[in-house]
């Protein structure tokens, strides 16, 4: 009998459009802002409107088939997006200049790539591949040669660099400077530039965004998801997240729409506490979803010390007693290695489309979005 309730956020209550977004827009800034990378195939804004947005996301995600292969491998931060995305290119634009700066192009990608070695591919790049193209579909044929999945994927660009360019490097994964530099320009980006110096203790370098912390957008009216979790309560269910969204881009949406007050506030897990417990154990990391932390967190509760939550023994005792409801195959994953109940929601990325992998794995219970809960709960 189930007796504790653990959610995901983006897909199961809240749209993942807006991180979307936010995610391609981070790319586009990388690669032509001359804050960045500065190609001039296109031109970069601070603000763009709704159709430029349309614009940049269909172009970045190749019509968001890049995001299905990054979402169908258990990648499931968009800060890994990110930084798949923009390596990717880095590459080839790395593979462009060889003819011209040789040795000095591929000793780039031997050390760390920070803004400074960004400023030299620019200034590379406008002198010798002015011309240069990015391709962002090419993405998806690159990775497909290859099986890797969640965080091996991060470690693949370090073989595709071995393959096109001939150089040995282990630059890239997830501790990298690049992966966070593409970490801090996201958040720019999601938060905007009032609220991004308490998430990333500085200001924007770019000024002029908005943000989308106050346009997210719900997967069910929120009055239905209130009197979904009231519901819950009420009938003696214990209600706790773990969701890949920083803490403040979790309490500020949820809170507005009255939402977070149903969740028992010593069970609200984000990517917050997850990048805390990477610093504590970095030989855990990465440890984002589908790696259990967030729900093994969830369960045992914030005030639980993280070595009790990285040592836990898995799977755990009375498994049936716990339900895990996620939109995504990471959230699933991590179900499994936790030894709980899983419920998919069917309003993520893929939308109806995902029922056949949902069936595929044999999820315990598949739900067209997050209000059929209560059918399947005794």
């Amino acid at each position: 009998m189930i007796k504790t309730i653990l959610f995901d956020v983006d897909g199961v209550m809240l749209s993942e459009e807006r991180y979307f977004d936010a995610s391609a827009l981070t790319v586009w800034e990388m690669l032509y802002s001359p804050q960045y990378l500065g190609v001039r195939s296109d031109s970069f804004t601070p603000a763009p409107v709704e159709e430029e947005i349309r614009r940049v996301r269909d172009q970045v995600f190749a019509n968001d088939e890049v995001l299905d292969l990054i979402k169908a491998r258990g990648i499931n931060s968009n800060w890994d997006m990110v930084y798949l995305a923009f390596s990717y290119q880095v590459i080839r634009l790395v593979e462009a200049l060889m003819p011209h700066v040789g040795d000095e192009a591929k000793s780039i990608l031997r050390g760390q790539v920070d803004r400074a070695e960004l400023a030299k591919l620019r200034e590379w790049g406008a002198a010798y591949a002015p011309d240069f193209t990015v391709d962002y579909a090419a993405f998806i044929p690159e990775f497909a040669k290859g099986s890797a999945q969640k965080a091996e994927m991060l470690l693949y660009l370090n073989q595709i660099t071995k393959e096109r360019l001939g150089v040995d490097t282990e630059i890239f994964s997830r501790s990298s400077t690049l992966w966070q530099l593409c970490y801090e320009t996201f958040q720019e980006w999601y938060l905007g530039d009032e609220r991004v110096a308490a998430s990333i203790g500085r200001e924007t370098s770019q000024t002029g965004k908005k943000g989308f912390l106050t346009d997210e957008i719900p997967i069910v009216p929120p009055a239905e998801m209130i009197e979904l979790f009231r519901t819950l309560k009420e009938k003696g269910y214990t209600l706790g997240i773990g969701t890949g969204r920083p803490t403040i881009e979790t309490h500020v949406p949820l809170s507005e729409m009255k939402i977070l007050e149903w969740f028992d506030p010593n069970r609200v897990v984000t990517a917050s506490h997850v990048l805390e417990a990477e610093e504590e154990f970095p030989s855990h990391a990465p440890m984002s979803k589908p790696h259990p932390y967030s729900y093994v967190k969830g369960l045992l509760g914030l005030s639980a010390p993280n070595s009790d939550v990285v040592n836990f023994s898995l799977p755990i005792q009375k498994g049936d007693e716990v339900l895990i409801v996620g939109d995504s195959p990471a959230d699933f994953l991590a179900a499994r290695s936790i030894g709980c109940k899983f419920a998919a929601t069917l309003t993520g990325l893929s939308g109806q489309e995902a029922r056949a992998k949902f069936e595929d794995v044999k999820a315990d219970y598949i739900l067209d979005d997050v209000r059929d809960l209560l059918s399947i709960l005794e």
